[in-house]
């Protein structure tokens, strides 16, 4: 898939989900592609973003997978932002670690979009990493839906030689970014999707990268920083 130019949105009025109902394929199709051009054309992404709406719509009714107000912004907020992720991706990068992967973004859609990479989705939620492996089965994918905690006093049951770290509503202490950093590869990437606020307290050994405005707001980003030699 080529990788977006600028990794911006593009807001759409008719971007939410009828009410009462979901939508059909080639609508949710033509408003991704609205949202996200760089998906145009790439039928393998487009069906298996699909296959994930479908099984996000059904599990939604029993399980706690995004809050209301995401439901009606939610190919522009989480589809679109989470592929926006991809001009920050290195292109050699081989293993992808999405801690709290939750819903799936950015973890799921990234590994969609970049099947080449070995992704581990990660969370401790039961039913919610039920949902993300009845979604990388529909989607035909081969991520693995990991329980796992990141803590500077456990052991880690992450894999090691870790390329790109993913990170969205989940905020780490100085601590648990030490413990991880031990299991990065070198010149690896922390990307984290947040707001004016980046990381406080960064240990030694990560530094600030460059930051990518997402479309339809002053302030979200996704923050890069970068593992370097701890001198």
């Amino acid at each position: 898939m080529k990788q977006p130019a600028h990794g911006r949105a593009v807001r759409s009025r008719d971007a939410a989900p009828p009410a009462g109902g979901a939508l059909d394929s080639a609508t949710f199709r033509r408003q991704l592609v609205r949202a996200a051009p760089a998906a145009a054309g790439d039928e393998a992404l487009l069906a298996a973003l699909e296959a994930h709406y479908r099984e996000l719509l059904r599990w939604s009714a029993t399980v706690d997978l995004i809050g209301p107000g995401a439901a009606e912004e939610l190919i522009e907020r989480h589809y679109a932002e989470s592929l926006a992720g991809l001009e920050l991706l290195p292109p050699r990068a081989q293993r992808l670690v999405d801690l709290g992967s939750g819903a799936g973004f950015p973890g799921f859609v990234l590994a969609a979009a970049r099947r080449d990479l070995e992704v581990y989705l990660v969370e401790p939620r039961q039913r919610r990493r039920a949902f993300l492996a009845a979604a990388t089965r529909a989607a035909a994918l081969s991520c693995h839906c990991l329980d796992a905690r990141v803590s500077a006093s456990a052991p880690s049951e992450l894999p090691g030689d870790i390329d790109v770290v993913t990170l969205r509503a989940l905020r780490l202490e100085r601590p648990a970014l030490e413990r991880l950093l031990t299991q990065l590869a070198p010149d690896a990437r922390l990307l984290v999707w947040g707001g004016r606020r980046g990381l406080e307290e960064l240990p030694a050994g990560l530094v600030p990268g460059r930051v990518l405005p997402l479309a339809g707001s002053e302030h979200r980003v996704i923050r890069e920083y970068v593992r370097v030699e701890a001198r």
